[in-house]
């Protein structure tokens, strides 16, 4: 933490840290400090902790402040416990808290926070990606963030876990394509993914072939309809995952030459009773909107791997289909 503190104020790391602590007080004045920001402070060891009682301690010709910035979980508030121990140490740490306002929460960002973040990010990645411009996209963004799987208490909020897992795996999925800058489509796929495979298994086997588990709670989001990515919202679905695929030997022919429809090999969450009493075998991708006549393996549907369709004409016929809602269901007439 030291270190860190010299590499904030632009000091060289030079000697032991044994010979350079006693500087940093006089640095800290002479910079003329007024605040101490530290992040991901829920990490922080009593020896960390010490030392910002130290270095706070002393006293300084202008207000010296500090800034604990921690991630805790529900009502618990990040190192109360600590600091609520009864040895004299701890009693003066406490005394310093702002006398109104010690413990301060913010309930994730808002639309225009995330703004700010995405502009914030596009300086970080622009080296890379020449022609970023990622806040175009923050209406987008924010609207898929909130979606019921990811903000099921519906605050409003878009955490930073998520806006960071979204926005940085579009951007790696751009680098690898050799884009300049992330377009809409990439933004909405991988939104699609972080809803569709939030509580999602991989098994890696050693035939080059990826497995997938079902998870609990799975969503499933619109299909790609050629709208603008502005008014694109990923579908949550509430039922749980038991239902599986058989793959023809053409379908996994095609996954070793060209690029699949992300929903492929997906689990169908299809409950087997109504499967049975519908006599309905035929399915549609809820992404792409191909179809295909499955069967269960061992009680389970999946979905076999599959190009994307390329012209998104209607797709006619009785079939089960989640597109636009949040469940499956059979749909469509039999055709005459």
């Amino acid at each position: 933490m030291g270190d860190q503190f010299f590499t904030a104020l632009g000091l060289p790391l030079r000697g032991h840290w044994r010979t350079r602590k006693p500087r940093l007080t006089g640095h800290l004045h002479q910079y003329g400090t007024e605040c101490l920001i530290v992040d991901d402070a829920h990490d922080l060891s009593l020896e960390h902790l010490m030392l910002l009682k130290e270095v706070t301690d002393l006293q300084y010709n202008h207000p010296l402040g500090l800034c604990l910035v921690a991630a805790g979980r529900g009502e618990q508030i990040p190192l109360k416990e600590t600091l609520d121990q009864p040895d004299m140490t701890w009693l003066q740490f406490r005394r310093r808290l702002d006398k109104l306002r010690p413990f301060c929460r913010i309930p994730s960002h808002t639309s225009e926070e995330v703004r700010e973040i995405l502009v914030a990010l596009e300086g970080v990645y622009q080296p890379l990606l020449p022609q970023l411009n990622l806040r175009q996209w923050t209406g987008s963004i924010y609207t898929w963030l909130t979606h019921p799987v990811l903000d099921p208490t519906h605050s409003g909020r878009v955490t930073m876990d998520y806006l960071t897992k979204l926005v940085t795996t579009a951007l790696e999925w751009s680098y690898v394509a050799g884009e300049t800058e992330v377009k809409g489509e990439t933004l909405k796929k991988a939104a699609e993914l972080l809803v569709l495979c939030r509580d999602t298994l991989w098994i890696i086997d050693g035939d080059g072939s990826d497995a997938l588990i079902e998870g609990r709670d799975r969503a499933k989001p619109t299909s790609a309809n050629g709208k603008e990515p502005q008014r694109e919202t990923v579908q949550e679905s509430k039922q749980q995952n038991t239902t599986e695929t058989v793959e023809t030997a053409k379908e996994q022919a095609q996954t070793s030459t060209s690029p699949n429809c992300t929903f492929s090999r997906m689990v169908i969450p299809i409950d087997p009773k109504r499967w049975m009493e519908s006599s309905v075998t035929l399915v549609e991708c809820p992404l792409c909107g191909r179809t295909r006549s499955l069967s269960p393996v061992k009680g389970v549907l999946r979905f076999p791997p599959h190009e994307p369709r390329k012209i998104q004409t209607e797709v006619k016929g009785k079939r089960w289909s989640a597109t636009g809602k949040t469940d499956w269901d059979v749909v469509g007439a039999e055709s005459k």
